[in-house]
C-alpha cells in the first residue's frame, strides 16, 4: 500500500475516534456556544475535569483561501484552498503523576490543499519568496509535530525541554494571525534555507532557558538537522539516519511593560554545523555557472534576527483593546544562503469598535531580498547557455527583491472561531521584475474544537 494511503487512513481513523469521543460527551447546550473556548463545548463538564487532572486535549483547524484577482505570472483567475488539522494533548505531569514542575505534549498535524502562489502569482521557474497561504507546505501527510517533556528547576529559574519539536516554538517566535507567510510565525525558518524547519516538522532537540529576572531570560538550543525528515512519508521518523549536522540557536528575550502595556523584544543568533554549498563560487573560487565545476562547500552557515512587539495604546483603559506594533528582521550568511536579509512591520488594532470588542484589524509590509550572488549566478548561467530572453524556457529568471503587503480584518465570530478576510499585494513576485505585481484575495479560518 502506498504511504500516502496509509497516512490518509491514519488521519481518518484518528479523526473518527476523536469525533466519537466528542459526540459521546458533548452536551447540546455547550457545543457551538459562542461563549465556549471550544466548538464542541465542555463535554458536560468532562473537559474541565480532564484539565484539572492534567490532561488538556487540543484539536484545531486552519483553512485558507487564496484567489488571484489581478496580475501575477498567470492572470487566469482561480482560487486555491489549503488547510491544516491539528490533534494533540498537553499534559501537566505534576497533577497526573506528582512530577513537580513537569509538562509534556504530543501533537499531530495533517496538511492538505494547494497554493495560489506556486503557479499563478509566481513564475514556476522561480516561485515566490513568500506565500499567500502560509498554511500550505511540507506535504499532504500526517506529521508528528511535537513529542516533548519539559521541567523547571531551582524555583523555575532553569527550564529544560527535550524531545521532538521545531526551533520556531521557542526561538524567534511570532504569532500567526496574518495569512501571508511574510507576517506569520518564525521568520528565520522561512529564509534560512534548508536548515531551520518550521511547523509542522519536528526535530530531535533540546532547549535550555534561564530566567534572569521577571522580564528577562536567555536560552540556547540544539536541533538535529536532518533533511530526510522533510520527505513525504517521514512524518513519524524518529531515527537519526540522514543527519547532516546540528542547528544551534541562542536568544535573549526581554518582556518589559511600557506605560503598563506589554511588549516583547528578541535578539538571537543561529549557526548550522552542517556543510553548506556556496551560492556562486566553485571549488576553486571561480564562478561555478561558467566552469561547470561543483560549488564550493562551507563547513557551516549562520545568521541572526531581531523581533519587537509592543502594545502602544489601550482603549479607554481596557488593555485587551488598542494599537499594537510588531517588527521582524533577519540577516543570513551571504556565502551560502539564498535570502540574505528580510524585514517587516505590522500594525494591529484589537477591538476597533465598541460593538465588536474582540475583532481586530491588521496591516503589514515586508521586504525580502535575494542574495546578490544568486542574481549574479543566474546572469552568468544565462550567458553560459546563450539565452537572454525572459520567455525562453531555458532562461533562469533574475531574482532581486519581493515586497508583500496585507490588510485584514479578523471577525471574532465566537470564542472558538475567527474568520479573517484579507487583501494581499505582492510586488515583483519571486523578486522577478518581469512578473506583474499581483493582487490576491484571501480568507483565513481559525477554529478550536
Amino acid at each position: 500500500m502506498k504511504k500516502k494511503h496509509v497516512n490518509a487512513r491514519l488521519i481518518c481513523q484518528v479523526s473518527a475516534a476523536a469525533a466519537l469521543v466528542l459526540a459521546g460527551n458533548a452536551m447540546a447546550a455547550d457545543a457551538f456556544s459562542s461563549d465556549s473556548k471550544w466548538m464542541t463545548g465542555d463535554w458536560g463538564g468532562e473537559r474541565t475535569k480532564l484539565i484539572e487532572q492534567g490532561i488538556d486535549i487540543k484539536a484545531d483547524y486552519v483553512g485558507e483561501v487564496g484567489g488571484n484577482l489581478n496580475g501575477g505570472y498567470n492572470d487566469d483567475k482561480t482560487a486555491r484552498y489549503a488547510d491544516q488539522f491539528g490533534l494533540g494533548v498537553a499534559l501537566d505531569l505534576q497533577k497526573l503523576w506528582g512530577w513537580d514542575n513537569t509538562q509534556a505534549k504530543i501533537q499531530l498535524t495533517n496538511r492538505n490543499g494547494y497554493n495560489i502562489s506556486n503557479d499563478r502569482v509566481g513564475d514556476p521557474r522561480a516561485g515566490t519568496l513568500s506565500s499567500s497561504q502560509e498554511v500550505y507546505g511540507r506535504g499532504h501527510m500526517v506529521r508528528l509535530t511535537q513529542l516533548w517533556i519539559q521541567h523547571q528547576f531551582f524555583d523555575n529559574k532553569l527550564d529544560v525541554k527535550a524531545g521532538y519539536f521545531g526551533e520556531g516554538e521557542d526561538f524567534n517566535t511570532f504569532p500567526c494571525d496574518f495569512q501571508n507567510l511574510a507576517f506569520c510565525g518564525s521568520q528565520v525558518g522561512n529564509w534560512a534555507t534548508n536548515i531551520w524547519y518550521n511547523w509542522p516538522v519536528s526535530q530531535a532537540a533540546i532547549r535550555v532557558k534561564y530566567n534572569i529576572n521577571d522580564e528577562l531570560y536567555a536560552q540556547i538550543g540544539a536541533y538535529n538537522q536532518n533533511p530526510s525528515q522533510l520527505e513525504h512519508g517521514n512524518g513519524f521518523k524518529l531515527s537519526g539516519s540522514g543527519t547532516k549536522g546540528t542547528v544551534l540557536p541562542v536568544e535573549l528575550v526581554w518582556s518589559p511593560k511600557v506605560n503598563s502595556l506589554p511588549g516583547e523584544y528578541r535578539v538571537g543568533y543561529y549557526k548550522s554545523t552542517a556543510d553548506a554549498d556556496d551560492v556562486r563560487e566553485d571549488v576553486n573560487g571561480f564562478d561555478a555557472a561558467i566552469t561547470g565545476d561543483a560549488y564550493k562547500t562551507h563547513s557551516s552557515k549562520s545568521g541572526y534576527w531581531f523581533v519587537a512587539q509592543q502594545q502602544l495604546t489601550s482603549h479607554n483603559g481596557d488593555a485587551s483593546r488598542g494599537l499594537n506594533i510588531a517588527a521582524n528582521a533577519t540577516f543570513h550568511d551571504k556565502d551560502t544562503n539564498f535570502i540574505d536579509n528580510y524585514q517587516s512591520v505590522m500594525f494591529v488594532y484589537k477591538g476597533p469598535f465598541d460593538a465588536r470588542p474582540k475583532d481586530d484589524v491588521g496591516i503589514g509590509a515586508a521586504r525580502i531580498h535575494v542574495n546578490d550572488d544568486v542574481k549574479k549566478n543566474a546572469e552568468l548561467l544565462n550567458a553560459s547557455n546563450g539565452v537572454s530572453e525572459y520567455d525562453n524556457p531555458v532562461f533562469s529568471p533574475i531574482r532581486e527583491t519581493e515586497y508583500n503587503y496585507e490588510i485584514n480584518y479578523g471577525f471574532h465570530v465566537t470564542n472558538w472561531l475567527t474568520v479573517r478576510p484579507n487583501l494581499q499585494y505582492i510586488t515583483h513576485p519571486g523578486g522577478v521584475d518581469e512578473v506583474d505585481n499581483a493582487l490576491v484575495a484571501g480568507l483565513k479560518i481559525q477554529s478550536t474544537f
